[in-house]
């Protein structure tokens, strides 16, 4: 019998916990920590005191906002990953065990809601970008990565193409065999996703979206900045009337 995705990645990060910094985090200029940044940049601008990061891993972005004075709690579904957290200094109950597509908080529960590096590992990122707009109050940050900006020109354009076409979902069929997702020693379970993805649901909820360059080919020069020059970039969805259901104004 075939193991499910979900298990895979599980089983990986829970094997790999005692390493998951060394493997994820150990590069303080890489763009994850160039997005929180930003993040924090922004939250001094819409004053934004309330955070939630889904997919806390080992609790990068929690310790960031933490040492800034913010309110931040995080959601995990890896214990160990957890318990490493809490090694690190994070008080025990501030990361909580579940999950992106159901999270444990009441609508609206934050000012903000961010994920680094975690949609690229789910099979449906909408249904954990609909949790986010469902809890959050004022922003949500996507900091992850941007398949259109990786790989030769020629690659990019191709799969931009793909894409706009509606046949990129047949083509990563082929390509991976009808898995739709790779697995890698470096990351475990991944799945070819772009930030551009989730910008069409979440301009649904946001008055103002940005997008970010986090990590860009400096030698590629392009009109189309950053979506086909950045292989990782932050998406800023960030709404002036709160109190509105998602898609309502």
């Amino acid at each position: 019998m075939q193991t499910a995705p979900e298990q895979l990645q599980a089983s990986y990060y829970s094997r790999t916990a005692a390493r998951y910094d060394e493997l994820h985090t150990a590069d303080l200029r890489d763009e994850h920590y160039a997005a929180l940044q930003a993040i924090e940049a922004v939250g001094d601008l819409l004053d934004l005191g309330t955070f939630l990061d889904v997919g806390a891993g080992t609790g990068r972005a929690v310790l960031f906002f933490r040492e800034r004075g913010r309110h931040v709690r995080g959601v995990e579904p890896i214990g160990p990953l957890i318990d490493q957290a809490i090694a690190k200094g994070v008080p025990e109950g501030v990361i909580l065990c579940g999950t992106g597509q159901s999270l444990p908080f009441e609508d609206q529960s934050f000012d903000a809601v961010l994920e680094c590096g975690v949609l690229h590992h789910v099979a449906d990122p909408s249904c954990v970008v609909k949790e986010m707009m469902r809890v959050a109050k004022k922003a949500i940050f996507l900091s992850d990565s941007n398949r259109f900006g990786q790989g030769g020109t020629l690659a990019r354009l191709t799969k931009l193409a793909l894409y706009k076409t509606g046949l990129w979902g047949t083509a990563r069929y082929i390509q991976t065999r009808g898995k739709g997702y790779t697995i890698s020693d470096d990351d475990g379970v991944g799945y070819s996703y772009s930030v551009y993805d989730s910008y069409a649901q979440l301009a649904e909820w946001a008055d103002t979206m940005w997008c970010l360059p986090t990590r860009t080919d400096r030698c590629r020069k392009s009109w189309m900045h950053p979506l086909l020059t950045s292989s990782h970039v932050l998406l800023c969805a960030m709404r002036n009337s709160a109190g509105c259901a998602p898609g309502e104004r």
